[in-house]
């Protein structure tokens, strides 16, 4: 199997396993004073340190969670919580676990500006200068799409908003391990983190929150993470997350320059390959991530067909036997019969060129028989 699904998940990385698997010894309850209780709290604190120097943070801005979702969730509700209306401007291709919290608010009273894609899939920064409103409390915008990989121009709307003193929070789930990621640059009040996006555990993320921004809890409990995230913390999790985040932060110029060799080289050989075949997308993107859509093949069954010899992802959706488009690639003006033709590859730090080979000669073969069938 050659595995060219990342940005879905990643594989843990073997030194990432063997920290969980010493953390496992840590039975003590953080929180506790006794000696396995203050052995957990070192661990958890020297993975806060890892987490914090990776993102060019303080330790004391990384609160730990269980994943994206629930930090995109603390991130947003947990601001939003604080005022009873406002305006909220975020973007049409941001990942569920932005867009339905903010859905949720705009239930709750908050009024909601989702702004579309140019159709080189970034966000133009002068159509969100211009949706900025007197009572605009809160703008959230994902660092790299998780569908085209294109790179949203982060740094130019952090510093749109720092002049306006409006919080800005940014979904990096995507960009962390691919592309560096550095707060104070980005100009981010709340920033996400998923641990297994970059060989890290499931089941472990963050979220930095700048230094005196005030947020609130999601869950009501015991005061645990600076009082915003109830709950025991998982010690061995929390361990790998870490340790994640030292090995992108040692490696990070071999991984980046490794993965931009690979997904080059892919994309080179599939284009010889394959007639009518078409990138989506033509702005700067992450250097793992391929969206491709193959006229005359249908991407759910193109992956369904390699799904024994390549994992890929397709760009359409399947709900009650009725397949849709994706989201992300109409807003992009992408045609339907384009988007529903998608298919999304990503490569990671242990992929090898052989691979790439071996990948794009099996996708191509796939691609002739299925085109072969519709004829």
């Amino acid at each position: 199997m050659i595995y060219l699904d990342h940005n879905a998940s990643t594989p843990p990385d073997d030194r990432v396993k063997k920290a969980i698997a010493r953390a496992l010894d840590l039975y003590g309850n953080p929180s506790s004073t006794h000696r396995p209780g203050r052995e957990a709290r070192e661990e958890i604190e020297k993975a806060r340190v890892r987490l914090a120097g990776l993102l060019n943070a303080e330790p004391d801005e990384i609160i730990f969670t269980s994943g994206g979702t629930e930090s995109n969730n603390l991130a947003l509700i947990g601001y939003l919580q604080r005022f009873r209306k406002g305006h909220v401007i975020s973007t049409a291709i941001e990942h569920p676990s932005v867009i339905n919290p903010l859905l949720l608010a705009r239930e709750l009273g908050f009024e909601l500006t989702l702004l579309q894609p140019a159709p080189s899939g970034a966000i133009d920064p002068d159509d969100l200068k211009a949706a900025l409103r007197n009572d605009t409390v809160l703008v959230s915008v994902m660092h790299a799409n998780n569908e085209t990989g294109i790179i949203q121009p982060i740094e130019e709307i952090g510093k749109i908003l720092r002049e306006r003193d409006i919080v800005f929070h940014v979904d990096a789930a995507q960009s962390i391990g691919k592309i560096p990621v550095d707060v104070e640059r980005m100009g981010v009040d709340l920033l996400t983190v998923a641990g297994h996006k970059f060989y890290g555990p499931k089941g472990a993320g963050a979220l930095f929150k700048r230094k005196g921004l005030a947020i609130s809890p999601l869950l009501r409990g015991a005061s645990h993470e600076r009082g915003l995230r109830p709950g025991t913390e998982c010690t061995p999790l929390i361990a790998g997350l870490g340790e994640a985040a030292r090995i992108i932060s040692l490696e990070s110029a071999r991984i980046f320059t490794h993965l931009n060799t690979l997904t080059v080289r892919l994309h080179e050989l599939l284009d010889s390959l394959i007639e009518k075949i078409s990138l989506n997308g033509t702005g700067s993107r992450i250097p793992n991530t391929l969206s491709l859509s193959i006229r005359g093949v249908g991407g759910r069954s193109l992956v369904e067909a390699l799904s024994e010899e390549v994992a890929l992802s397709a760009g359409s959706a399947c709900h009650e036997g009725i397949t849709r488009p994706s989201g992300v690639l109409t807003a992009m003006g992408i045609d339907v019969q384009d988007a529903l033709s998608s298919v999304r590859l990503s490569t990671g730090k242990d992929n090898t060129l052989e691979e790439m080979e071996r990948a794009a000669n099996l996708i191509s073969r796939v691609v002739k028989g299925l085109r072969k069938n519709l004829e």
